[in-house]
Parts: C-alpha cells; sequence; structure tokens
C-alpha cells in the first residue's frame, strides 16, 4: 500500500514504450444489483486473467493502473513487490517491470512450438528483491532461480516430467511452484496430478495426489492450500494428508453466484477468509471471497472494468511479498 502512489505519478506514461494495445476481447455488461461486498472497492489488488493481456491495479474501487502485453498468450502469474517494481509471467516470458512501465529484467523462452526446444513460463516467484524463483516447462522441464542484478542462474534443477513426453503436449507440464519460508519447494505439477514438496537438495519431503493441481501454496499454519481446477474443488490439506477445509464451487457455491470455469488459484487472507479466481464468460463473477464457514462475503463481478481473473493479489494485507512464506497468495 505504501508505493501505490508510484502507479499514480506524473512520470507514469498512459501507455509504456513496450506496451502493446490489448483490445478488450469480451462484452462488457453491467455489475448484477445486490452482490455480496463492495464491488471492486472490496480490495485493492494486482489482477491477471489468463484470457487478456492486459493486468489492472485496483485501489479505492477504482483501475488506477494498467499494462497492456498485446494479444498472445496467457498471464498465470504476478507480485507486486514492496519497492513496486511488478514481477509476472506471460506464458512467453518472464519480466519485472517498474511503475512507470520500465523493463528492468525479461527472460524469453524458446518458441518453437513441436520442437524440443520450446519453454513455456506460467509460475514466478520473487525472493527478495534480486532474485526471481521461476519453473520453464519444456523437454526437460526445470525450476530456475536467476539474479536479476548479476545474471548468474544461480539453481537449476530438472523437474520430474512424463516419460517420452511430446514437445507439444509441454504446455501442461507445470503451473504454480513456490518456495516456502523452510526454503523448500512446493510445487504442482499439473500434469501428472499431485503437488510435491522438495527439500532443498531436491529429495521428495511431501506428496499429495489430486486429480488436476493448478496451484498449491503453504499456508502460515502449516496446511497447504491446493486448487485442483478439474473438480472445482479448492482443499486446505494438513502435513499427514488429512483434507481441514475444502470449498467447493460447484456444491458449495450459492446457484446465484454458479461460475462459469473453476477456480484456478485461492489466496488465502490473514483473517482467515479464501479469494478464488474464475476465468469466467463474461456473464459469471471473476472473484469469489469465503469465509472459514463456507459463508459468501464478497462476489465481484465486473464485466465493465475487469476481464476474467487467474490471479490476484491482496494488496492491504500484511507481509513483505519477496519473503517467502509471507504472502499466501
Amino acid at each position: 500500500m505504501d508505493v501505490l502512489h508510484l502507479f499514480t505519478a506524473p512520470n507514469v506514461p498512459a501507455f509504456g514504450p513496450h506496451e502493446i494495445e490489448a483490445p478488450v476481447n469480451w462484452k462488457m455488461t453491467e455489475s448484477p444489483a445486490g452482490l455480496p461486498g463492495k464491488g471492486l472497492a472490496q480490495h485493492p489488488m494486482l489482477y491477471v486473467g489468463e484470457n487478456y493481456d492486459k493486468m489492472f491495479l485496483v485501489n479505492e474501487g477504482k483501475v488506477i493502473w494498467t499494462y497492456s502485453t498485446g494479444t498472445s498468450y496467457e498471464y498465470d502469474d504476478v507480485w507486486m513487490l514492496s519497492n513496486g517494481n511488478i514481477l509476472y509471467t506471460r506464458m512467453e516470458w518472464i519480466e519485472m517491470i517498474t511503475p512507470d512501465k520500465k523493463s528492468v529484467w525479461r527472460y524469453n523462452c524458446k518458441k518453437a512450438p513441436g520442437a524440443t526446444e520450446h519453454t513455456e513460463i506460467h509460475t514466478c516467484q520473487p525472493l527478495g528483491l534480486d532474485r526471481v524463483m521461476f519453473v520453464e516447462n519444456g523437454l526437460p522441464p526445470k525450476l530456475k532461480i536467476v539474479n536479476i542484478k548479476t545474471g548468474v542462474t544461480e539453481i537449476e534443477h530438472v523437474l520430474p516430467s512424463q516419460k517420452n513426453q511430446n514437445p507439444n503436449s509441454i504446455h501442461g507440464q507445470f503451473r504454480r511452484a513456490r518456495v516456502t519460508a523452510q526454503g523448500t519447494y512446493l510445487i504442482s505439477v499439473f500434469g501428472m496430478g499431485y503437488v510435491a514438496e522438495y527439500d532443498k537438495d531436491f529429495n521428495e519431503i511431501w506428496r499429495y495426489d489430486v486429480r488436476q493441481p493448478w496451484a498449491a501454496i503453504r499456508l502460515k499454519n502449516g496446511n497447504t492450500l491446493i486448487t485442483n481446477e478439474a473438480d472445482h474443488v479448492t482443499l486446505e490439506v494438513n502435513p499427514k494428508k488429512e483434507i481441514v477445509w475444502q470449498f467447493n464451487t460447484k456444491t458449495d457455491l450459492p446457484p446465484e453466484y454458479k461460475l462459469a470455469s473453476a477456480p484456478q488459484t485461492a489466496t488465502r487472507l490473514a483473517n482467515g477468509n479464501t479469494i478464488l479466481t474464475s476465468r469466467g464468460d463474461n456473464k459469471s463473477p471473476q472473484l469469489i471471497e469465503v469465509t472459514p464457514d463456507k459463508k459468501v462475503v464478497w462476489v465481484l463481478q465486473d464485466w465493465t472494468n475487469l476481464a476474467g481473473a487467474t490471479a490476484v493479489q491482496i494488496l492491504d494485507d500484511p507481509g513483505i511479498p519477496e519473503v517467502p512464506g509471507e504472502s499466501e497468495h
């Protein structure tokens, strides 16, 4: 919250030198009346969706800043750091930009679909202000930690993948990955149906089988919050692999708030509430906030100001984003 003024400063261009316009590709519709919560004013947030190539910064119920990257493939992960820089993945690349829309670091994927050198990136995490962790889908897929100041790749480790995989199928290998507060690696093995935790030497120390894990985050209570896209279920699982909380958007959500697409990610707030994202189809909610007892307290359905949602960072939640374990998103 302390750096939001940087995004509306006089030096911030309406359209940056590296931006590429992303024309609206959905039908703008009015928000239904009477939805729970305060609409766009519920939370200040950084917001992206994989079906639209523009990120949105929202504060006090208004979009105060955007960044557009054309018409290509998807946003999947996004972070605002404590200095205001934004780290994001765009499938074809990963980049860090400043509030005034300057690029301070970028890593491009290899772009030869169908060839062994074709790669994709769907997840990232800042580790301090100068290091970035990401997973690069490919043959083979790799987890990397790069020092963006020196350009040195400090860690590069091959991750498990299906045997004899076709280069065209790498898109489904991995989605979210996170470095935990303990320095372990928590990885959603999307294409093989499990979440795995590895120690610093990449020995597996925990695994939870789930049909299609899009995202997994380690909560401050030691449990793991997993988004199972295939079954429309978000699970909180303890270290013993017991489900201690779950929310099924098909059965636990009132029918008037039905989502057009399953949640891909979930964010746990400091007050214990959980926010679920949905790409939608411009006629259903994009964000749902529920309490631990599954009461719906916020439904965001705003197809005038925003597109579908894949990832959201709530900016007034406590914690330093670039310190692993402090941001539960």
